[in-house]
């Protein structure tokens, strides 16, 4: 028998902080516990003790010192390591968090604190009815991010109550991070897929969503553009380096927001993290598409990306267009269009697989891959020499460039044979000026290697340009991308071609625009305003039929046409170099690029790695590729973690296809960004 002093021995005193929703003040209870309690039990005698009626279950113990949740119920004290000194919290496992939208709106909703970030997005994106919640995540922005806006604000005569949205009742702990049969291909639509209004009978498609109609119109709809003095405020002119600081505050996405040190109520952005948008549809995706579009606006108003000032008037003019439809109280109706029903076209669509529909694509696609023929000129940039390109018989086939003297000698050795297999290739266009150019970035051992090649007219730019970047991810022009490739290509010219013949609109219309809002501060500065304002109306000319969700698409399309785009930057210290170089993390591909110039060095292809890890000690992101290249690199502007998810994160991303029902492994997620052998 033990005597009661031997059971004082073997029990002790454990202090637990109980943070009560309706008080202000945590409270301390002390409970006597043994080693072999387990984690559960603590949890049944401190709610006895505390004896209060209410719903207790969305508590949980979180250690302080060891800046973690202790959720397996099951494990004993001993097991866990919690002794008498330790300090453990009783609190929500949600707790409300203020995130920024792409919009600049701020919703307020309810989130995990306890699971790990990846599932807590999946959750804030049901709850917003955004599709495909991995190319989503949270980023904390530096300190002065918000700081700078609130100074600002004390400038103003009248003070600026923040409009937040207010999701409080959001059930985003429901259910499992992304429901298997959620996004199934023949459900109903929720939108209207011309103008993007909610199709109010299928609101709420999402069975768990908060959104109403008026909040979900908030979220799928653009705001207003900007006054051109806030948005002189915001702007900030920014160097690689710079923008390589910005990268810095993404959240770990196998770490909870608490062990991360995110405070109730704090504010975050939510942002598109990813730069591979897999299957945007109208019918489904209003607030998917609207939010993309207004991180476009805003990554092309701040000059966050590169581009020419003719490329800027196109966005300029999409979103005065975008913005004049959004605030039509007329828009119009096209639903009484005919549509196919959604489960007949489902049902026509198993009908062509099951007849062996897909197998004649891919063996079209193998079994006759086209070539491209045609003079083109060239050049070789060197230095001391002028720009003077030289005329040449170029063959385009498989994914090299072959260039001969003329046509007649093609049957013979080529000047040169240019594999374009991992090269990068940049639009070098000026459509006013007639200037359709390609300029080439080919990899070789010791950098990179620069051509330029000029084609005569759209048409021809378009075929060769796309068979470029096809060659560059690896693919030939047989591929089914090939086509919509050159027609986007088309369609962007087409919008640059600025038709000086018509007349640009009225006095009137002229009157309602304010030109400097919808492009960069350093662009308005440049010119007058009734100038900027006429050349925007001039561009606004090719794209005033566009209804106004293909608008937002057309946006996002010409953002990804832009040579920077989807590119983040890290500033970064590779192993045996004395400087400090940025690289570029992009959806397939690895680029060193000079700090002082911004002249990319060299470039790698995901699909030449084969493996990659972290040597946590020194923190240093290695990886091999084929041909026994490998490379070594210390993160200076970012924990190396940051880095090496966003690696594996594409690599994961890489793996969707549409044949999976939209479920997401999440441990093959963790098992490639985890950083862990």
């Amino acid at each position: 028998m033990l005597s009661s002093s031997d059971f004082a021995s073997a029990s002790w005193e454990l202090v637990i902080q109980v943070d009560h929703p309706n008080e202000e003040e945590q409270k301390d209870v002390t409970l006597r516990v043994s080693g072999d309690l387990h984690i559960g039990g603590v949890m049944l005698k401190l709610v006895e003790q505390i004896n209060i009626a209410q719903d207790w279950s969305d508590f949980a113990l979180w250690w302080e010192q060891k800046h973690c949740w202790l959720l397996k119920t099951h494990w004993t004290l001993d097991k866990c390591g919690v002794q008498a000194d330790a300090k453990l919290l009783f609190t929500p496992q949600h707790k409300m968090l203020r995130l920024r939208l792409p919009n600049v709106k701020t919703v307020r909703l309810r989130v995990s604190f306890s699971a790990v970030v990846f599932r807590a997005v999946s959750d804030i994106c049901r709850a917003l009815n955004i599709r495909r919640a991995e190319e989503v995540s949270l980023l904390k922005p530096s300190g002065e991010y918000f700081k700078k806006k609130k100074r600002k604000e004390k400038n103003n005569k009248e003070p600026i109550i923040e409009d937040i949205l207010s999701l409080e009742c959001s059930p985003t702990n429901s259910g499992p991070p992304v429901s298997p049969g959620l996004y199934s291909r023949t459900m109903t639509p929720t939108y209207d897929p011309i103008n993007g209004t909610p199709a109010s009978s299928t609101m709420t498609w999402f069975s768990d969503s908060p959104l109403t109609e008026q909040n979900c119109s908030i979220l799928a709809f653009s705001q207003p553009p900007q006054a051109p003095e806030a948005l002189a405020d915001m702007y900030q002119p920014r160097s690689l380096v710079d923008k390589a600081k910005l990268n810095a505050g993404w959240l770990d996405s196998s770490r909870s927001l608490m062990e991360q040190g995110i405070q109730e109520d704090e504010q975050l952005l939510l942002r598109f993290k990813y730069y591979t948008f897999f299957d945007l549809n109208p019918k489904y995706d209003a607030v998917r598409i609207n939010q993309l579009y207004e991180q476009a606006r805003w990554a092309i108003l701040l000059e966050e990306i590169d581009c020419t000032e003719e490329e800027m008037l196109i966005f300029a003019a999409l979103q005065y267009h975008i913005s004049k439809l959004s605030l039509s109280t007329e828009i119009q109706d096209f639903t009484n269009e005919s549509e196919v029903d959604e489960v007949e076209a489902a049902l026509s669509n198993l009908e062509v697989t099951l007849e062996g529909g897909k197998a004649d694509n891919t063996l079209e696609d193998i079994t006759d891959i086209p070539k491209l023929a045609d003079n083109l000129r060239l050049f070789r940039p060197k230095k001391l020499i002028l720009k003077a390109f030289k005329q040449y018989w170029f063959v385009f086939k498989d994914t090299s460039i072959a260039y001969f003297k003329n046509k007649e000698l093609e049957q013979g050795e080529p000047v040169e044979k240019l594999n374009l297999r991992g090269c990068e290739v940049v639009p070098d266009v000026n459509v006013a000026g007639r200037k359709f150019g390609i300029k080439l970035l080919i990899p070789v051992a010791d950098g990179m290697n620069e051509v330029y090649l000029r084609c005569d007219h759209e048409s021809q730019y378009a075929q060769w340009m796309a068979a470029c970047i096809l060659a560059s991810k690896g693919k030939t022009m047989a591929d089914s991308s090939y086509q919509p490739e050159v027609l986007n290509i088309l369609s962007f010219l087409r919008m640059k071609n600025r038709n000086s013949a018509s007349q640009v609109a009225s006095g009137l219309e002229n009157m309602d625009m304010n030109p400097e809002c919808f492009v960069s501060p350093r662009c308005a500065k440049k010119h007058k305003s009734k100038q900027l304002a006429a050349r925007i109306l001039e561009a606004h000319q090719n794209v005033a039929q566009m209804p106004l969700v293909e608008a937002k698409l057309q946006f996002i399309q010409a953002w990804q046409s832009l040579p920077e785009f989807g590119l983040t930057y890290y500033l970064v210290r590779f192993k045996g170099s004395k400087k400090d170089d940025i690289l570029g993390v992009s959806y397939n591909r690895l680029i060193r690029i000079d700090a002082a110039t911004g002249i990319p060095i060299t470039t790698w292809r995901f699909t030449n790695m084969k493996q990659w890890n972290v040597n946590w000690e020194i923190r240093q992101v290695a990886i091999e590729f084929d041909q026994n290249v490998s490379i070594a690199f210390t993160c200076l502007s970012a924990d190396c973690k940051v880095v090496h998810e966003y690696i594996g994160g594409y690599i994961f991303l890489s793996t969707r296809s549409k044949d999976q029902n939209e479920t997401l492994d999440e441990e093959l997620f963790h098992k490639l960004t985890g950083g862990q052998e």
